[in-house]
């Protein structure tokens, strides 16, 4: 029953909790024991709290039998990053600098609202040094690897949460994306994550590297983050930058396909990318089925060069920002590839900053005239699959750090846009391969319906490692 259980999704699980086929107590168990099988091999946990997870299990159990669920997701077992705040779990992410010592009494927003919801909290998950970079190692929790081989990253910052979600260790988790942390590890562990339009999903404390961060759902389908959105989207009261309630449901808003959508693919951003064959190939193969879905397809690159230094001006000093006021011995104990772009963080100057600002501004602007002409644009999420863990770049490939080989997700950061990463096939090594799907700011449910139209043409979704 273990296996028949973690392979489902939450939608499933809540709906054998309401027939009585078995109990949250059921489906708690069965990912405890999915978590001893893969654990530590995968490294995705930096906690596990087996008895608090069953004692609300249990309670949830006890809410179904009277059938009163308290939330959309009473009983469904979660994951959390050890980026956000969980009450009464430590919060270290992932490095040596952060005590652990004190109650930690709050939650994040979105923590808070999972709770609200009856969810059950399993543990925290792996995140590089305060999620610096796009793979996850760290001083304090070592080398989180890939469910579909272990040789090989689990990308980042998120990594844990993807690799826990591929694995069967919880169907919903709680992941972070500053440029792609979200996207990158759920698509080398081919599952499906999504980077809302900044403030829909609210985010306290407020984030060092500032409005790039955002919080998004992860999870094995597009109907499950549509859930996952309806508990953790709207307003709290803590972040200033949120945005005001959605209208309607995310649920309800995956329905209705592509017919007629305009669709803009852009397989290379115009030849500033190489992406290898296998992902090229992959993706090209599903965009064409969004053409037989009924959506008007057309190769269009978005009007752009690469913002990359842009990127790196807001992205080291809000490195530098996290860790100013560390002591020199604290220092010390830093991942050393943080190290040094916090000391190239610290030379900027705050015009330096606003230069960025001006040109994140302009890129804005030039991606709301493009989506006055295509609904989404579709490119592949990452040019490469997952390659060797333990380093920041593959090797061999020349590139100094990991913005050199995930040009397709940072743009979107600096723009605040809906993205997500829908997983639509595997390379000839079996490592999977995703498919962004890109957004206009506040259609987050646009996104959404048309990676759901792609699991509901069985194009998306892979087999479980």
């Amino acid at each position: 029953m273990t296996a028949e259980l973690t392979g489902l999704t939450a939608q499933e699980l809540l709906d054998g909790y309401r027939k009585g086929e078995f109990s949250p107590v059921d489906a708690t168990r069965a990912v405890l024991a999915r978590i001893e099988e893969t654990e530590p091999a995968l490294n995705a946990f930096v906690r596990v709290d087996a008895e608090g997870a069953l004692a609300e299990a249990e309670e949830s159990a006890g809410r179904w039998r009277r059938g009163e669920p308290r939330g959309l997701v009473d009983g469904v077992p979660v994951t959390v990053k050890d980026i956000l705040l969980q009450r009464g779990a430590p919060t270290l992410r992932g490095s040596k600098t952060v005590r652990a010592e004190g109650s930690w009494p709050e939650d994040a927003p979105s923590v808070a609202r999972l709770r609200e919801h009856g969810a059950v909290f399993v543990g925290k998950t792996t995140t590089p040094e305060f999620g610096w970079k796009g793979v996850t190692d760290s001083p304090l929790s070592g080398v989180t690897r890939n469910p579909y081989d272990t040789a090989r990253t689990a990308g980042g910052s998120s990594g844990g949460s993807a690799a826990a979600v591929a694995v069967g260790a919880g169907p919903l988790s709680l992941g972070t994306d500053g440029g792609g942390s979200v996207r990158i590890p759920a698509a080398f562990c081919g599952i499906f994550g999504l980077k809302p339009t900044y403030g829909r999903v609210p985010l306290y404390p407020a984030s060092a590297f500032g409005t790039l961060a955002h919080v998004g759902p992860m999870t094995r389908t597009a109907a499950d983050a549509a859930l996952l959105m309806d508990v953790i989207s709207g307003p709290d009261p803590r972040d200033w930058s949120g945005l005001a309630p959605a209208g309607g449901g995310f649920r309800e808003g995956i329905q209705g396909g592509v017919r007629g959508l305009r669709v803009a693919f852009s397989p290379s951003l115009g030849g500033q990318v190489a992406v290898r064959a296998p992902v090229a190939a992959a993706v090209r193969s599903a965009v064409e089925r969004l053409a037989g879905l009924g959506a008007y397809v057309e190769e269009a690159d978005p009007d752009f060069t690469d913002p990359v230094e842009a990127f790196h001006t807001l992205w080291f000093s809000g490195a530098a920002r996290v860790t100013q006021r560390l002591s020199a011995a604290q220092r010390g104990l830093l991942d050393p590839g943080l190290r040094e772009i916090c000391a190239q963080g610290a030379q900027m100057s705050a015009l330096d900053y606003l230069a960025a600002v001006d040109v994140r501004m302009e890129l804005g602007r030039r991606m709301g005239v493009f989506h006055s002409t295509y609904d989404v644009l579709v490119t592949p999420s990452l040019p490469v699959t997952a390659f060797e863990a333990g380093v920041e770049v593959p090797r061999g490939s020349g590139l100094r750090r990991w913005t050199g080989w995930t040009p397709f997700t940072y743009p979107f950061n600096l723009t605040q846009q809906p993205a997500a990463t829908v997983p639509v096939g595997v390379d000839g090594n079996g490592l999977p391969v995703g498919l962004q799907v890109v957004g206009a700011r506040h259609q987050d449910g646009l996104v959404l319906r048309v990676a759901h139209a792609l699991y509901e043409a069985g194009v998306a979704g892979i087999d479980a490692p």
